[in-house]
């Protein structure tokens, strides 16, 4: 079982484990989640691997996701997928017992396996077979058929090794400039990472919708949605959150947050103090 990490004082980031799971620590007790760090040679593209098991489930669990700024390819029985950046939220339903091997790539990492503008995968999910053919579909029997998750990892890093990737700077540059957005709760403004990164404004749009998958005023506004989460499910007043994210008002916050999360802030305080 994965640890959970200490809620940390209000006013501050919250660096959890669980950053964009909806209802968090309520999935701790239906399902185990581990990462795995990538091997030297894979870094470069892959932030870590996550592996997600569930074992006699009596009910049905759903987890709904608040996506972050990346590409993931999940290896399941029934959704052997890559999945670029989603707008919305997304949720996945455990049945029964079942295991998930996830590649979460840097943001940006997945630019040099597709060969294109990481835009054109935006709201979608794409079956490994069809993206990769014969090679894709041979890496999802194998990955299914291998009990021990980190040798399943080690077949998933094998399988990226050998598509060839090209090492290529900007990969660095972007996922430097999310990592930025991350930390820095105070940006709430493209201007101000624009100046940050030394870019113009419309440089630094293109360069995050070829190699994020999507503009930065979305990016921004993401994580600034996540730290939203975090800090209403430990009971912040909403007025004083969105002053201190950048909205111009309450109701803007709350419309964001509710489409989402999938439900208002109100409720969603409500489950923190079930928590």
């Amino acid at each position: 079982m994965a640890a959970i990490v200490p809620r940390q004082p209000r006013g501050r980031l919250v660096e959890t484990r669980q950053r964009g799971w909806v209802n968090p620590y309520a999935g701790l007790d239906a399902f185990d989640f581990v990462r795995q760090a990538p091997s030297p040679e894979i870094s470069a593209y892959v932030e870590h691997f996550w592996v997600v098991t569930w074992t006699d489930l009596a009910e049905p669990y759903e987890q709904r996701i608040v996506s972050h700024p990346t590409v993931n390819m999940a290896i399941a029985q029934d959704f052997p997928r890559i999945r670029g950046v989603i707008k919305g939220g997304f949720s996945y339903t455990m049945r029964g017992s079942g295991r998930v091997i996830g590649t979460r790539f840097r943001p940006g990492g997945f630019r040099p396996f597709l060969g294109g503008p990481v835009s054109e995968l935006t709201g979608r999910f794409v079956d490994i077979g069809e993206m990769y053919g014969v090679a894709g579909a041979t890496l999802v029997e194998r990955v299914l058929a291998e009990p021990d998750a980190r040798a399943a990892v080690a077949l998933i890093e094998a399988f990226l090794l050998s598509q060839g990737p090209e090492q290529d700077p900007l990969v660095d540059e972007v996922a430097a400039l999310v990592a930025m957005v991350e930390r820095d709760v105070s940006m709430t403004r493209v201007d101000e990472l624009a100046a940050r990164s030394g870019r113009s404004v419309r440089s630094l749009q293109r360069l995050f919708r070829d190699y994020v998958g999507i503009g930065p005023k979305w990016v921004i506004r993401r994580f600034r949605l996540h730290e939203a989460a975090e800090r209403v499910y430990q009971g912040l007043d909403l007025a004083t959150l969105a002053a201190e994210l950048g909205y111009t008002d309450q109701a803007h916050l709350t419309r964001d947050f509710t489409a989402a999360v999938g439900m208002p802030p109100a409720a969603y305080a409500r489950l923190g103090n079930q928590a």
